[in-house]
């Protein structure tokens, strides 16, 4: 115990030096000088950054917060605004169950998240890290908060020899050893900062380190060889058909199914995605509409689980059914129907 609490008050002080200036955080300095983390900045910001780093979720969370200020404002947006706002930050049943927790907050709390981690389970979305993140850095109460970089820095502490993922509970377990009622919010933010800025997962700088003395992992000479991870399994590959129709300065698009991948965005119209290449002959009979389809190339996308190849066939000529939108608004597509849409028009622009 003697040797956690000398680990915590290092972090800390540590913490109180360099901790990073983010658009979302409330520094160390002003918290000890009573200024309290926004809920809906804080809670926020961690939805956004559940799959994505700090720089690419930043301006995201600018415009965000600019343009729907507090969680009510955020609740009586449009689905397709939030969406379309959305566009480039991952799988949009998050932007879902965004916009479904802000509702929650607005029409069931007054506006005001709950300030407690089992109150803040309560609402949809929201998960276990989530609602320890907001419950510690918001509400200062002693959430043990465990996100990837705590995961590093704490198997890097300990040795942990289990690999990843099998061994987040015990990571979990040892984190939750070193949480106190003592500055819960700076501790649980000190610890992401020292994964992202000093244990990074390859060339950690061990030597800028302040918990240098506690580490196990730096013990051994090779402090990078963990966290242990079981050997990844090859991305399935998929294939696929965009259709870039065009009437004028106008291209054809389709509102995906609410439910599912990309679920109730907008996008170019497209085959089944599958295993096998689609053939000239399958590709043109499964298109929009009758037209003289040619290929104009093809794109590469990675999603989490699978990687897409997209073959782009386009055409000039009108359908039933689909939107017509001008070339020039099309920024709002999800990124891998942009990256299509740009290929398909890239010599009409």
């Amino acid at each position: 115990m003697k040797a956690a609490v000398t680990l915590r008050a290092q972090l800390l002080a540590w913490y109180d030096q360099n901790a990073r200036d983010l658009p979302w955080r409330v520094g160390p300095a002003d918290r000890a000088a009573g200024v309290r983390a926004d809920p809906y900045r804080v809670w926020l910001s961690e939805v956004m950054l559940q799959q994505t780093t700090v720089p690419h979720a930043t301006p995201y969370f600018l415009k965000f917060t600019a343009r729907w200020p507090t969680v009510s404002d955020l609740a009586a947006a449009p689905d397709e605004e939030v969406m379309a706002a959305w566009a480039g930050l991952g799988y949009y049943a998050r932007a879902r169950n965004l916009l479904a927790c802000a509702r929650a907050v607005a029409n069931d709390h007054g506006g005001v998240f709950p300030d407690t981690e089992a109150g803040l389970l309560k609402l949809p979305g929201l998960g276990p890290y989530t609602a320890a993140a907001v419950a510690a850095i918001a509400f200062d109460r002693p959430a043990n908060v465990v996100d990837g970089n705590v995961e590093r820095v704490v198997s890097r502490l300990f040795a942990v020899e289990q690999p990843l993922p099998a061994a987040k509970p015990e990571l979990k377990r040892l984190a939750a050893a070193l949480v106190a009622e003592d500055r819960p919010g700076d501790w649980a933010q000190a610890l992401m900062d020292l994964g992202a800025t000093i244990c990074r997962p390859k060339a950690p700088l061990c030597d800028r380190c302040p918990l240098a003395d506690h580490c196990a992992a730096f013990a051994t000479g090779t402090p990078d060889a963990w966290p242990r991870k079981t050997a990844k399994a090859a991305r399935p590959r998929r294939h696929g058909v965009a259709y870039v129709l065009t009437r004028g300065d106008q291209v054809a698009l389709v509102r995906r199914p609410p439910k599912g991948l990309l679920g109730g965005m907008l996008a170019l119209p497209t085959s089944d995605w599958r295993s096998e290449p689609w053939s000239e002959a399958e590709a043109i009979s499964a298109a929009p509409a009758p037209a003289a389809w040619r290929g104009v190339g093809e794109v590469e996308h990675v999603f989490t689980h699978f990687s897409l190849t997209l073959r782009l066939l386009r055409a000039e000529g009108d359908a039933d059914g689909v939107i017509w939108s001008p070339r020039g608004d099309l920024e709002a597509l999800p990124s891998v129907f942009l990256k299509a849409a740009r290929a398909g028009l890239s010599n009409l622009l």
